[in-house]
């Protein structure tokens, strides 16, 4: 054995005494100078991995190993803090073998709006200059996206780019987009918030983001125990909330990924299947709400249309909706779906709310020009509308006759499959819904089957249209259930 291989092996024995925590480990050469700095969930396999003769690093870092003869490491609570650690490090030190930090518009920057009535929250690669407070430059886009999705959910800031005021009566009239139903934006569009409270968790992330992790949970905890006292149960189960998600914040999901796994499109990563959706249809943000729509029937009978929600790439089961086609045309889907389309945006076309950040529409060219169709009949235009044809998996946009073929196992690809076949799973369930219905209905006219005694002949969602197309946006808890 070489004296050089001797030496990573006795960088190896060290790297394996190291703690499984999150944090950043500096490479260093025989100057002791750092060549590099990085971080990791697990700070054991990750430096490791580094001196295992099977390694075989990228084409940039490889010399790297020539040069290491030690490394240190600083421990962090959290991959978040990791993340935050590692960017500080490389802005100061430079090291030879990381990206240089140098132009503003190749890497990205996370932006607090502190300026505004209620200040938004934003990855950019063009920051503003004034009126806001920013972190960065970043090495790794997808990583700081995983961390503002992870501290949305303790801090509940928002990530849209909409105009409020605190002085415009018209937002109690404004509909939240999904990010308030599920409990991660407390949704000042609406004037769900006050802008004393909002201004209040934007401080506490700011805090965090400086550093002040210990201290902003010490805080949180007074300020439930006082709030808990003084009987105010909302406000100290809200705090609470808060401190569970900012302390969730340090926990890997280690089944995460198995738990949303689907056999029908393979949707391993979540968000990687968003990530990439974004990178592959150019788009300005990750698309974090879907939303996903299907025509079903039986021979030009019973016509259904389906919408499915995902959100972060995981069906969102309180958002779906369906309806019962009402044109009474016969079988014509471009018609089905302009009804449909109508139907669910008339809000968000009125501007009275948000648009999902991408619409999928069942089918080739055909489907996709009558779904815009019928958003020209509307205000508001929505951010982007895609189509998604069968045989081939073709990907069709409006801006573009020639269509975006991905890879079959690009993960972008799968998540648009596991949402089209969703959609269609539900459209597919109510029709066979309405089907039961007309043969019960039919049985009971001939007297062959006496009536049922329920209050509704029929086991319908309480937010579907059959009842009375009610408020799109009235969550129910199991749409499903039948």
């Amino acid at each position: 054995m070489n004296p050089r291989s001797r030496h990573l092996d006795n960088l190896l024995i060290k790297a394996r005494q190291l703690p499984r925590t999150p944090g950043v480990y500096l490479m260093k050469d025989d100057k002791g100078r750092v060549i590099y700095v990085g971080k990791s969930a697990c700070l054991r396999d990750r430096v490791s991995s580094y001196f295992q003769p099977s390694t075989k690093l990228e084409f940039k870092k490889a010399p790297m190993l020539d040069l290491v003869v030690d490394f240190d490491i600083l421990e962090t609570e959290t991959e978040v803090e990791a993340l935050l650690a590692e960017n500080r490090l490389i802005k100061d030190i430079q090291p030879r073998f990381n990206a240089r930090l140098t132009d503003d518009k190749t890497f990205p920057y996370l932006q607090i709006t502190t300026g505004d009535d209620f200040p938004g929250v934003y990855i950019t690669r063009e920051p503003r200059t004034t009126n806001v407070k920013l972190y960065g430059p970043f090495t790794s886009v997808y990583q700081l996206k995983e961390a503002v999705t992870h501290l949305q959910k303790a801090f509940k800031f928002r990530t849209c780019h909409l105009e409020i005021l605190k002085d415009d009566p018209k937002r109690r009239f404004f509909r939240p987009c999904l990010l308030y139903a599920i409990h991660q934006c407390t949704a000042p569009c609406a004037d769900k918030v006050s802008q004393e409270n909002y201004h209040a968790d934007i401080k506490r992330l700011i805090r965090f983001l400086d550093g002040e992790r210990k201290g902003v949970l010490r805080d949180l905890e007074k300020e439930m125990r006082q709030a808990s006292k003084n009987l105010q149960f909302e406000k100290a189960a809200r705090l609470r909330d808060e401190i569970k998600a900012l302390q969730a914040l340090g926990a890997r999901a280690k089944s995460g990924e198995e738990h949303y796994w689907q056999p029908e499109a393979f949707v391993q990563n979540p968000a990687e299947g968003v990530t990439a959706l974004q990178e592959a249809l150019q788009l300005s943000e990750p698309p974090r709400i879907i939303e996903a729509f299907d025509i079903a029937h039986l021979q030009g009978s019973e016509m259904v249309g389906s919408m499915v929600c995902f959100i972060d790439g995981v069906p969102f089961k309180n958002g779906y909706r369906r309806y019962k086609i009402r044109h009474q045309q016969g079988n014509n889907d471009f018609l089905s779906l302009q009804e449909v389309v109508s139907r669910r945006y008339r809000e968000a076309g009125a501007n009275h709310e948000l648009y999902p950040n991408l619409i999928l529409i069942d089918g080739g060219i055909g489907q996709l020009h009558a779904a815009m169709d019928a958003f020209k009949l509307m205000q508001i235009q929505p951010p982007a509308v895609i189509s998604l044809a069968k045989k081939e998996e073709l990907i069709y946009t409006p801006s573009s006759s020639e269509p975006i073929r991905l890879p079959r196992h690009h993960v972008g690809l799968k998540l648009l499959q596991y949402l089209r076949d969703e959609a269609h799973r539900f459209a597919q369930h109510y029709h066979h819904l309405l089907r039961r219905k007309a043969t019960l209905e039919e049985q009971v006219r001939q007297g062959r089957r006496p009536p049922r005694k329920t209050k509704s002949s029929t086991p319908v969602h309480p937010s579907d249209p059959l009842v009375s197309d009610p408020d799109p946006n009235a969550f129910t808890e199991n749409p499903d259930r039948s």
